[in-house]
């Protein structure tokens, strides 16, 4: 049976490849992906799949998903907290080309199945130049290697992932109008909290964070970006330059911040934890002045942009009111979506994890 697979895969790989060759040697481009790696691909290329963390929001956000032929079964089995996914539901009938998810990284799709579906592009993130490498040369097909830049968070790498994707799909005119409005977000929070007197802020903690599972308050993020898109006065900041960071209880009584953000993915936990072990909650002042403040939670499938630029509206609301007194952290965050995502999906993820800002 094996044999009879691999000799079927093999022909039915030839032809797609024969056939792409025919098709790019009249019309095809060289880009180098963020691998490193020049690639030849059709132009425009028609019928995509996107795999690893995050590759479908990319091409959702390109607003490419209808050259979308197939996707990762994580895709629908984790479906909760990741608005692309929300506002795009067809995107759950087309055929399955593998498991997906984190465990999955470097690991190759089910060859039979890409196959299948024929796609002239295989847009990868987080994979090894060497396997997208075997991949293209195993199945004919080209793959384009895009990233977020540090897992799981994301930096300036992936404008340059959506400019590629982009100049692929003839989608340049969007990808810079998604880059622009990711800058144009930061720049306005920026400006709004500019000149701030250190002095003056108060201490901030966030609690919670997802960090391969649920967690609870221990779990925080020292470089937790709406907090520091909002200039807060993260204290786990001169703990730790890391993306992820536990600290012990002590620790967080020590610190007693003013106000205290709880990641709406490790709520339940802390929730819990707070009924079986009240007295510890209660010796904090952000408990005692009912400063506690739930933000949505962003890193879902690696970060979901929209999320975590609506987190840092919510969180510059709390601490800077007077500098934020037009913004409605709701209306804010299904601006954030309708122009990422196409659709305003703020109440989809209400019912899922509840208001950004809702008290604890």
């Amino acid at each position: 049976m094996k044999r009879v697979f691999s000799v079927s895969c093999w022909i039915l790989g030839m032809v797609l490849f024969l056939a792409g060759g025919l098709a790019m040697a009249g019309d095809s481009m060289t880009i180098t992906d963020m691998g490193g790696r020049k690639v030849a691909v059709p132009e425009p290329a028609k019928r995509i799949i996107a795999i690893g963390p995050g590759a479908l929001r990319l091409i959702c956000y390109l607003d490419a998903k209808e050259r979308v032929v197939a996707i990762e079964n994580f895709e629908k089995v984790r479906a909760q907290g990741r608005p692309y996914w929300i506002a795009s539901p067809e995107l759950k009938d087309l055929p399955l080309i593998g498991p997906g998810g984190p465990q999955h990284i470097d690991k190759e799709p089910d060859l039979e199945a890409v196959l299948k579906v024929n796609p002239d592009v295989i847009f990868a993130t987080y994979t090894k130049p060497s396997i997208a490498d075997a991949l293209q040369k195993k199945i004919g097909i080209p793959v384009v290697i895009l990233t977020y830049g540090p897992f799981p968070d994301f930096d300036e790498k992936l404008y340059e992932s959506l400019r590629i994707a982009g100049k692929i799909l003839r989608k340049t005119d969007r990808a810079e109008a998604v880059v622009n409005f990711i800058e144009g977000a930061k720049n306005d929070l920026q400006m709004r909290t500019k000149g701030i007197d250190p002095a003056s802020q108060p201490t901030v903690y966030i609690g919670g964070v997802g960090f391969r599972g649920l967690q609870g308050i221990e779990s925080t993020d020292p470089t937790y970006l709406p907090l520091e898109w909002a200039r807060a006065n993260n204290l786990a900041a001169a703990e730790s330059k890391e993306s992820h960071l536990f600290i012990d209880r002590e620790k967080l009584l020590m610190w007693n911040p003013d106000i205290i953000f709880v990641d709406a993915g490790g709520y339940g936990l802390i929730k819990q934890d707070f009924e079986k072990k009240p007295e510890f909650y209660r010796s904090l002042k952000a408990f005692q002045n009912g400063r506690v403040y739930v933000l949505l939670p962003y890193i879902y499938y690696v970060a979901n942009i929209g999320t975590a630029i609506a987190d840092a509206y919510g969180a510059g609301k709390i601490l800077y009111p007077e500098r934020f007194q037009d913004i409605d952290p709701a209306r804010k965050a299904d601006e954030i979506y309708t122009f990422l995502v196409g659709a305003p999906v703020y109440k989809d993820m209400v019912r899922d994890f509840g208001h950004i800002l809702a008290p604890f």
